[in-house]
């Protein structure tokens, strides 16, 4: 029996450098595998940032905060979290601080723009009052206006203080003081016309009457206010005769009848007299001094009419008196 021949010598497997966990043929430590992974499309690669060592200590927007540096602090286990789940944690506060300052922005914006609005208003307003209380509004003219009777002189004279102050810091009581002293001034209003004029309007009594006093003839108005005083009688004024005086009821209804009467019959009586507010009584120039009964001041336009149709029915040189102290009715004495 043969013996079988020993067996073809086997070649030598070179251990394959992507299987073999060695170092390289250089002794650089680093395995093979690891080495050439950059280069196989295939490789498996080390994921950047797994490394402790590579993670930054404090990189751009990272904080003291584990979370926003991006560290994977351990878990309740002790075992680290994974560093995506970090980094996406990361980008969420990005995204929340990114939020948190847009709106900020906007609040600061609206709120600069409001304190500038009302910063505005402000020194518009204190600008305004200085100008106003400055001597850039200070009175130079005194403007009278509404007189007939009365000087302009004699009022702009008595309101003389008043120059060089500013419009705002007139003195009004003291206007009014003055004003109240002229007789003739019924009411009046002060306005001020920037720049530097001070306007007043005056309404003047009008005279309605005299009455005979023992300085002479005095002229009054129809709230019984002396005017002035004259030594003859005041031509166009009748002559109003009141034993009560001149703030009795019966002188306020001769008042009001000779303020309500037109024209044309109010110049054509010479004398009126009452001694009450109900038995109003005033003579004519027609004839020989016809008397008018007219009773209280009341009803005043019905009587003129029934008085201007008596004219034309009975003329007064035909007549004594007219009465027409009843609204409506008419009694004629001859």
């Amino acid at each position: 029996m043969k013996r079988p021949g020993p067996l073809p010598p086997q070649p030598s497997r070179r251990p394959d450098p992507i299987e073999d966990p060695a170092t390289d043929e250089a002794g650089t430590g680093e395995p093979e595998r690891a080495r050439r992974a950059p280069l196989l499309p295939f490789g498996r690669r080390k994921p950047r940032g797994t490394d402790p060592g590579e993670w930054p200590e404090n990189d751009e927007g990272f904080g003291d905060d584990p979370d926003e540096r991006g560290d994977a602090p351990p878990d309740a286990a002790g075992e680290a979290k994974p560093l995506s789940e970090w980094r996406a944690r990361r980008r969420q506060k990005r995204a929340e601080r990114a939020e948190v300052r847009r709106f900020t922005e906007r609040s600061r914006r609206r709120r600069a723009l409001w304190l500038g609005s009302i910063g505005a208003i402000v020194l518009l307003a204190i600008g305004t009052i200085g100008a106003a209380y400055s001597p850039l509004f200070a009175v130079e003219t005194i403007e009278v206006q509404g007189v007939s009777t009365l000087d302009p002189a004699r009022v702009q004279e008595a309101l003389s203080e008043q120059t060089g102050r500013a419009l705002p810091l007139i003195d009004r009581d003291e206007i009014r003081a003055k004003l109240t002293s002229f007789p003739e001034i019924e009411t009046y209003t002060v306005q001020s016309r920037p720049p530097h004029t001070l306007v007043v309007s005056i309404v003047e009594r009008t005279p309605v009457a005299v009455v005979a006093t023992d300085a002479g003839f005095t002229t009054v108005d129809a709230a019984g206010v002396a005017l002035a005083t004259s030594e003859a009688q005041p031509e166009g004024l009748p002559l109003a005769e009141v034993d009560a005086g001149l703030t009795s009821d019966a002188f306020a209804a001769v008042g009001q009848v000779l303020r309500a009467l037109p024209e044309n019959l109010r110049s054509r009586i010479t004398r009126i007299h009452a001694t009450s507010r109900e038995d109003v009584t005033f003579e004519l120039t027609d004839g020989d001094g016809v008397t008018v009964i007219w009773g209280s001041p009341g009803d005043t336009a019905e009587k003129v009419r029934v008085l201007t149709a008596a004219f034309t029915a009975t003329p007064p040189d035909t007549v004594s008196s007219y009465d027409v102290s009843s609204s409506g009715v008419l009694v004629v004495t001859e």
